[in-house]
């Protein structure tokens, strides 16, 4: 198991201009401690033998069949708009003519 120390902790918050309290040292330095500790757990659980993965199981894509079906008219897409001109939506202006 490798502890953290709290220097090493006030040497990553220097580096990584982060202000600590001499307790919040103390505490950031158990916390990583632990993480370090429960990832040495895990990779000791891993061999050559092991494949990397990304996920615990497999990822499949799942597709629907592209049919083609009764859809919304150029009218009833319109009705709920609040304002339409010339078939289309009408929407405030955003940019200005500066280019």
């Amino acid at each position: 198991m490798s502890a953290i120390t709290r220097e090493d902790v006030a040497r990553l918050a220097a580096l990584a201009r982060i202000a600590l309290t001499e307790g919040e040292l103390d505490v950031m330095a158990g916390q990583l401690s632990a993480i370090v500790d429960a990832v040495a757990v895990v990779s000791s659980a891993v061999d050559e033998a092991t494949p990397a993965t990304s996920h615990p199981i497999r990822l499949e894509n799942v597709y629907r069949q592209d049919l083609v079906g009764a859809s919304l008219s150029q009218a009833e897409a319109l009705s709920s708009a609040p304002a339409a001109q010339d078939g289309q939506f009408r929407v405030p202006q955003i940019l200005g003519d500066e280019q």
